[in-house]
């Protein structure tokens, strides 16, 4: 199987030899257009370093919590059966089309990055599921049901985007393993789920304890 042009040349003028590979998840029936690991074990150069910093690629990751996300909505899928949901900074798109899988009525994935949309694009046909995409969340109608969010709290510049969630879905469930302190006066944690980030970074042990955390609108 090829692995969509646009995302491998994308990739490719980051990182000259870095491959795109179709990435069984554990745990899940759900494929993603993942960077080869394999292939990027070896130390990269200054030049390739900056790239990386100046438009890092986390759409060719799952991440941790998006892998939490993606198997509690297997396990637990009356979240989305029948509601119309967002998956904010969807990346891979893997907790929206998770949600699909899981019997939404209707799913958006949103992220500034076109790449991202590109790729949650590719991972929807990979799965074989339909979805909405949108570049602008601000833009979006108040017409959700829940707002899901993975991976997005590692910048805490975003923190305030927790009251935002609530101004376009009535619910949203957020998952984390990066932030410490989090406090918010309508989230509260629900669960502590296990997961890591694939292709394997070798993150520290606490990164791969995905807290979920769920909010209603007041």
């Amino acid at each position: 199987m090829k692995a969509p042009l646009d995302l491998q040349q994308a990739l490719g003028e980051l990182l000259g030899d870095a491959r795109l590979k179709a990435c069984a998840l554990p745990g899940s029936d759900l494929q993603l257009w993942l960077i080869d690991g394999d292939n990027m074990a070896r130390e990269f150069s200054q030049e390739e370093t900056r790239r990386i910093l100046h438009e890092p690629p986390y759409w060719s990751f799952c991440w941790a919590s998006g892998l939490a996300v993606a198997r509690y909505l297997v396990e637990f899928p009356e979240w989305v059966r029948g509601r119309r949901v967002l998956d904010f900074g969807a990346g891979s798109g893997i907790a929206g089309i998770a949600a699909v899988k899981a019997g939404a009525l209707e799913v958006v994935a949103c992220d500034l990055d076109p790449l991202a949309i590109a790729a949650c694009r590719a991972n929807a046909e990979l799965n074989d599921v339909q979805m909405g995409y949108s570049t602008d969340f601000f833009a979006e109608a108040d017409r959700f049901d829940l707002i899901l969010v993975a991976d997005v709290l590692y910048d805490r510049a975003n923190l305030p985007l927790l009251d935002a969630f609530l101004s376009r879905g009535r619910e949203a469930l957020v998952a984390d393993s990066r932030v410490r302190d989090f406090r918010h006066p309508l989230y509260e944690r629900i669960e502590v789920l296990e997961a890591m980030t694939l292709p394997d970074l070798a993150e520290p042990e606490e990164f791969r304890h995905v807290s979920l955390y769920h909010a209603t609108r007041a």
